[in-house]
C-alpha cells in the first residue's frame, strides 16, 4: 500500500521542499525553552499530529523531530547527547539520506558528551539541510559549507537515521 502522497520524500528538495510543507512547518519561531523534555505547558505532548506543540515555537530538534513525524518516522524526545548516544531508535550512518538526522556543533567540549548542545537538522538532499536556529528564527535550508562557516556548527558529527515507523493513522 503506498504512503499518503503528504507523507512521501519532499522532491525537489532545498527551498521548494520547505515551501511544500505544510504552513505551520515553514513558520515555526525559534525557542530554546521549547525542547525535548520540556514539560507543560512549554511543551506539551504531540499526540497523534505530527505539527501538535510547534504553534508555541520549537528549538532545533523539536522541529526536526515533528518534520521527521510528518513523514511517519518515530524520535523520542531526545536531547542532542541523548539522540547521538541512542541505538534503539536511531542508528548512525555514514552517508545520510533524505529524511536523516544531521548533527552539527563547534567540537569536543570537556566534561560534556559527544553530541551535547549539537544542532540537529534534517539532510533532505545533497547539500541541504532543513533546519531551524536561533540566527534565523523561522526554518531554513543551508548547505553543509553554510553551516562549516560558524563557528558554533563547524564540525558536521554525524548522521543518525530513525529506525521507528510512526503508528499515527
Amino acid at each position: 500500500m503506498a504512503s499518503p502522497s503528504y507523507r512521501q520524500i519532499p522532491v525537489p528538495c532545498g527551498e521548494e521542499a520547505l515551501a511544500r510543507l505544510p504552513e505551520v512547518f515553514r513558520n515555526v519561531s525559534y525557542s530554546v525553552a521549547r525542547h525535548p523534555g520540556a514539560g507543560a505547558p512549554e511543551c506539551p505532548s504531540p499526540g497523534g499530529d505530527p505539527a501538535a506543540g510547534l504553534a508555541g515555537g520549537a528549538n532545533c530538534q523539536r522541529y526536526a523531530y515533528a518534520v521527521l513525524r510528518h513523514f511517519g518516522l518515530v524520535v523520542p524526545p531526545l536531547r542532542s547527547a541523548e539522540l547521538w548516544a541512542d541505538e534503539l531508535a536511531t542508528v548512525r550512518v555514514e552517508r545520510p539520506r533524505p529524511l536523516d538526522l544531521v548533527l552539527f556543533d563547534g567540537g569536543p567540549v570537556e566534561g560534556r558528551p559527544v553530541g551535547y548542545g549539537a544542532h540537529v537538522g534534517v539532510h533532505l538532499a545533497p547539500d541541504q539541510v532543513l533546519h531551524l536556529c536561533k540566527e534565523v528564527g523561522r526554518p531554513a535550508v543551508w548547505t553543509y559549507g553554510d553551516f562549516a562557516a560558524r563557528p558554533r556548527y563547524a564540525r558536521f558529527l554525524g548522521a543518525k537515521r530513525a529506525v521507528v515507523a510512526g503508528t499515527e493513522g
